[in-house]
Order: C-alpha cells, then sequence, then structure tokens
C-alpha cells in the first residue's frame, strides 16, 4: 500500500492551484486575438530549435531512453497544434447553427492537472500548454519522476513565453519533485486531468473523482495486401517503426501481409534495414523482452535494434535500423509477440484472402491495443472499407507511416494531439485526439424555432397503427 500525502506536499500543491486560479482570473476577458498572441509566444519559446533541440536531447539523457537524433523533430507537433489552435475560436461565440436556433459559447475547463509521460517530457507540455492558455486555463504539470528536471524545464520556458506578452506566469506551473501521493492529490484537487502515459497513471486519474481524459494502450497493427505499393509500404512502416526507437503507443507492432506477397514485402522491409531473426534468436528476445511475470523490461523498450539483440544474446550489423519475428498463427496472451512491444521490433503474419486478415486483426486486438490504431497500404477501397468496418480502433491511417500520422500530421485531416483518446474499447472516454475542444466548457443558448414534428405516420413508419399485444 502506498504512503499517504505529506502535510508539506499537500500545502504545496494547494498553494499552486491557488496560484492557478489568480492566474485565470487575469486573462478571463482576453479577446481571441491575445489568446492567439499568447499561443504563438508559447509555440515560439517552447518549439523553435535550438531551445527544443536542448530540452528533447535533455530528456533522452534523463531517462535512458529514446532517439537522442530523432526526437527533435518532435517540435513540429507544436507546430501543427498552433496551426490547428489558431484556426478555432475559444473565446465567446464559438459555434452558430440558426436553422436549429442553437448558439454555442466557450468557457474554460478550469485548473487542469496534466500528467507527463517519461517518453515525451520536453513535447508533451507545450503541446498541452498552447491549446489549455487559448482556452483561458492553466495547466499544473505532474512529471515523471524520471525526466522531472526536463518537463520543469520547459515550463520555465512556457512561463517566460507567458511573460514577454504580459500573461500570468502561473498559468503553467510544475512540481518539480513529483510523487504518487502528489500527483493523487493534483488531480483530485484540479477541475479537469489529462492524463497522457500507461495504464497504472490512467486508472489514477479516472479514480480521482473529477473529469478525466486519459489514453489506452497501443498494439498498431498493419495490414499490406496485394494492391499496395510495397516500396512505398516499406518505407512507411521503417519509418514509424524507428520513430524515437518505437517509443510510442502508435509505432507499428504487428505487420499482416498477403501471402501472395509475402517474400517480396520482406524483401522490401529488409531493403529498408530490417533485420528478420531466426527462431533462434525469437526465443532470445521473448527471453530478454518479458520477465518471468510477463512484464516488459526497461533496458529493452524504445532502443536501438543493436542494444535489442546485444541484451538478448546476438549481434546484429549496425546500418539494421529494426527486427522483425515472423509470428504467423501465434496469436493470445501466451504469444509475447502478439502484444505491444514499445521497442525497434515488429512481428509478421500472412493471410490468404482478405477475410483472413479481418480475422487476424480482431485476434491481435484481443490480446491488446483496442480502441488505439491501425493501418492498411492498399489501393483498394473494397478493402480499406472492410477493415475500417470490423478492426477495433479509433484511427486508421492509409498508406501513412502510422506513429507519424494519426495524431496528426501536416498531410493529413487529424487533429494534431500527443494524448489518443481510445473510446469505450480502450476504457476511455472518447475515441478522438484530444485537442483544444476537450479543454473548454460550453453554454448552449438554444432561441425558439418554426415547430419541428414530423407527423406519427412518418416516423414510425409501417408499424404505425398495427395492433399491439
Amino acid at each position: 500500500m502506498g504512503r499517504e500525502i505529506t502535510e508539506k506536499e499537500q500545502a504545496l500543491v494547494d498553494k499552486m492551484v491557488s496560484k492557478a486560479k489568480s492566474a485565470m482570473v487575469k486573462i478571463e476577458n482576453w479577446t481571441q486575438r491575445d489568446l492567439d498572441r499568447l499561443s504563438q509566444a508559447i509555440a515560439w519559446y517552447a518549439g523553435n530549435e535550438k531551445t527544443f533541440t536542448r530540452l528533447a536531447q535533455q530528456g533522452v539523457d534523463e531517462s535512458g531512453i529514446g532517439d537522442r537524433a530523432g526526437r527533435p523533430g518532435k517540435r513540429f507537433k507544436i507546430h501543427m497544434v498552433l496551426r490547428d489552435v489558431l484556426r478555432t475560436p475559444s473565446t465567446g461565440i464559438v459555434e452558430t447553427d440558426a436553422k436549429r436556433g442553437l448558439v454555442k459559447y466557450a468557457k474554460p475547463a478550469g485548473v487542469i492537472a496534466s500528467l507527463i509521460p517519461m517518453t515525451n517530457p520536453a513535447m508533451t507540455p507545450p503541446v498541452t500548454g498552447v491549446s489549455s492558455a487559448n482556452a483561458r486555463n492553466a495547466v499544473i504539470f505532474s512529471p515523471h519522476p524520471r525526466t522531472a528536471a526536463t518537463t520543469c524545464e520547459m515550463s520555465r520556458i512556457m512561463r517566460a513565453a507567458c511573460h514577454a506578452v504580459g500573461a500570468p506566469e502561473d498559468l503553467f506551473q510544475c512540481i518539480e519533485r513529483p510523487s504518487i501521493p502528489m500527483t493523487q492529490y493534483l488531480m483530485e484537487s484540479c477541475d479537469l486531468t489529462l492524463a497522457t502515459g500507461g495504464k497504472p497513471m490512467v486508472q489514477a486519474a479516472y479514480s480521482s473523482g473529477k473529469p478525466a481524459y486519459g489514453v489506452g494502450a497501443g498494439n498498431s497493427t498493419i495490414v499490406v495486401d496485394e494492391t499496395a505499393d510495397l516500396n512505398e509500404a516499406a518505407k512507411n512502416i521503417m519509418i514509424s517503426k524507428t520513430s524515437d526507437f518505437g517509443s510510442g503507443c502508435s509505432a507499428d507492432g504487428n505487420i499482416v501481409i498477403q501471402k501472395s506477397i509475402y517474400s517480396n514485402m520482406v524483401s522490401e522491409l529488409q531493403a529498408n534495414n530490417g533485420y528478420l531473426c531466426n527462431s533462434a534468436e525469437k526465443e532470445l528476445l521473448s527471453r530478454a523482452m518479458w520477465d518471468n511475470k510477463e512484464n516488459r523490461t526497461f533496458s529493452t523498450i524504445a532502443c536501438k535494434p543493436q542494444q535489442l539483440a546485444l541484451v538478448a544474446g546476438f549481434e546484429i550489423p549496425e546500418h539494421i535500423k529494426f527486427l522483425m519475428v515472423e509470428n504467423n498463427g501465434q496469436i493470445g496472451r501466451e504469444h509475447k509477440f502478439s502484444k505491444e512491444k514499445l521497442t525497434t521490433l515488429m512481428a509478421l503474419y500472412y493471410f490468404e484472402e482478405f477475410p483472413d486478415a479481418l480475422n487476424i486483426i480482431q485476434k491481435i486486438y484481443e490480446v491488446g491495443g483496442k480502441g488505439h490504431s491501425c493501418g492498411i497500404h492498399s489501393t483498394s477501397d473494397k478493402n480499406i472499407d472492410a477493415l475500417a468496418r470490423v478492426a477495433p480502433v479509433s484511427r486508421m491511417m492509409v498508406r501513412q507511416p502510422q506513429s507519424k500520422s494519426n495524431a496528426g500530421s501536416w498531410t493529413n485531416g487529424m487533429p494534431m494531439t500527443s494524448s489518443l483518446g481510445c473510446g469505450i474499447w480502450g476504457g476511455n472516454i472518447t475515441n478522438e485526439n484530444v485537442t483544444m475542444k476537450h479543454m473548454m466548457n460550453y453554454t448552449w443558448v438554444s432561441k425558439p424555432i418554426q415547430e419541428d414534428r414530423p407527423s406519427e405516420r412518418e416516423l414510425f413508419g409501417e408499424f404505425f397503427g398495427q395492433e399491439v399485444a
């Protein structure tokens, strides 16, 4: 059983919440232009190349996981969030439906508790902050203990952005020495929680007694059918799998390939610096990646494939970017490679006809990852439609690198976010990408309209007038 919160910790959280509420009062009458300017300042201070590169790499150094060279590229997520925010009204009247006599007014949600994951201590705070400030909220960040210094430094930079435009710095605060009791009390004290992280964090948020947006576990599964451009598919899969060494829940974990193109597709993956493990290497990886309680081992999470192989007990060439294991027919909780991997390794499966692929997909998501994401490389609208109809996921990417697209990109219409709702499948309240609109209250104003009342015959159709026993 965990310890209770100390009086000192409780007093610190109480003081932070009080300061956050005072800060919100100071911007409650800001115009949309004022708020947009505030968001622009936050995005620039946090998302300029020099600053973000420093903080992104500090996060990798502090946690010991992730791609130090690649993670600075995540600054563009801040840019995309800013783009979406600047196109979305957040104060006063934000929507009008004259036909239905409805007008919608936006109001702040309140003080937000933002739980920051170890995998994105530099990126998640400004992605949240650009939106929350525009909606006139204040945020208190509760960082992961392994990356607290990075998150607190990013919070300091965001406070400086507030100061630059005359906004109160206490719109952003960060717990410097986080603990589980403090985080729990913070969630109970705030108006809304954004929980981006692992299952225990999300469950704690939902049990806080306050509204919370959580995320679900991933196990992204990608279908490749015989109509696909195999070179393009392999390149996209490589990009998705290797992004930040596969640390994200969206990284391709399972590739389901039509048997007629299976060999060619594996060759294309190998041409994109993939390494196909033999059965002995697969067994070594299984022992290394999961402990005797079937929990993932920290030393194999979000690491280079060379490290993954080394920990398992074999060596691979230096040019290799990801590992592959053949796992056809091995789906279920007893088959570890059909679970979420969170590293530079994927499992391969094959199918004969497309209905077989749908069956494999459904079995994999029974193991884990329901509600999150899947993808397909295909030019067949029939197959794309068939997968969309049965896949138990909230988002499905077509001919795109999954982990670079499902949270939003420059080349699709998905709203940019760092929090992916997984719906009722994943134990979440929303299937949507969590964005600024989820950080606002709304007042609906309804005016009288001409009566909109169909006849009973129209309403009940063929059942109208029937005798009922």
